[in-house]
């Protein structure tokens, strides 16, 4: 469970049922309820300087103040949507167990975020990702081989792939069960050349980098025995790639060559497991951003 910083005091804490909201948020991702409870416990802290010790003295009006204290304090526009997502849902709980009478944080919005179009990886950056050592006969080499297979293969997130047991591969029909956001469980086809690097992997490299405690469930280690971290994946993207690369940009690729091969937005939605289209939609504004410079750099009048 994460910890608040620096909380309230005790008697606004328990007027604030902090602590009961951060039991609720559990099932979250370790994330979202650092954010929620930092931001919750940020405005809790506000509250408490102008004298008001308990939610159900909380108005909408004083809640678009607090908003207006975020951006004097010149925070970036994507910060301060999630406090209003933190808030939005921290009240609605408060409703729902009658602590207030009414939801005063209920259609709050703050600045929308501006958006950014997600990084795709080169052709030529992905070539080397993934062709780029192929020393089969040594196992670390194996297991980078196939994790970096397997985060363009499936659009996995860093997270999703570390948390894979050896029960969540299927390469007699070629998929992988992934545990995402939420905890919704989906199941996403892979190739055949992923499916072969595998099942090299599970042949004997996984074996070869088992070490006495290691947790036998997982299906990746690091080189410590211990289950692959996400800053283990980051550090072998990072010694493969001649250009800085974060594993979420596999994702975006993932997704936009799938789009640009004809797939249907929704079958791309549900491998992703995005809960909202709208998410899934950005990657066609990133499609049409690339044939738009095709068509600038090779037609005769563009």
């Amino acid at each position: 469970m994460a910890t608040m910083a620096k909380p309230p005091d005790q008697g606004v804490d328990r007027c604030f049922e902090i602590d009961a909201f951060a039991l609720w948020l559990d099932g979250r991702s370790p994330a979202t309820i650092r954010a929620y409870l930092s931001d919750v416990t940020d405005c809790v802290g506000w509250l408490e300087q102008k004298g008001i010790s308990h939610p159900r003295l909380v108005t909408r009006l004083i809640l678009r103040r607090w908003l207006a204290s975020l951006a004097d304090r010149n925070l970036a526009k994507a910060t301060m949507a999630r406090k209003a997502a933190a808030l939005r849902c921290y009240f609605d709980w408060l409703t729902r167990r009658g602590a207030v009478d009414a939801d005063p944080a209920a259609r709050m919005s703050a600045p929308s975020a501006s958006s950014r179009l997600p990084d795709v990886v080169g052709a030529a950056e992905l070539a080397e990702l993934l062709d780029g050592d192929l020393d089969e006969g040594d196992a670390l080499a194996v297991r980078d081989n196939v994790i970096i297979e397997l985060l363009y293969a499936a659009g996995l997130r860093v997270a999703e792939l570390c948390s894979l047991d050896l029960d969540d591969v299927d390469l007699a029909h070629g998929v992988v069960t992934v545990l995402g956001k939420g905890s919704k469980e989906r199941r996403v086809p892979i190739h055949e050349h992923c499916c072969a690097r595998l099942e090299r992997y599970l042949g004997s490299a996984r074996g070869a980098m088992m070490r006495e405690g290691s947790p036998g469930s997982a299906l990746f280690f690091n080189q410590k025995g211990l289950r692959l971290g996400q800053r283990d994946v980051r550090r072998i993207l990072d010694l493969r790639s001649s250009i800085p690369t974060h594993p979420h940009a596999l994702r975006h690729t993932y997704a936009t060559h799938l789009l640009d091969g004809g797939a249907d937005l929704r079958v791309v939605q549900e491998l992703l497991g995005h809960s909202s289209l709208a998410t899934t939609q950005l990657y066609t504004h990133v499609s049409k951003e690339r044939l738009q410079k095709v068509y600038d750099q090779t037609h005769p009048r563009a």
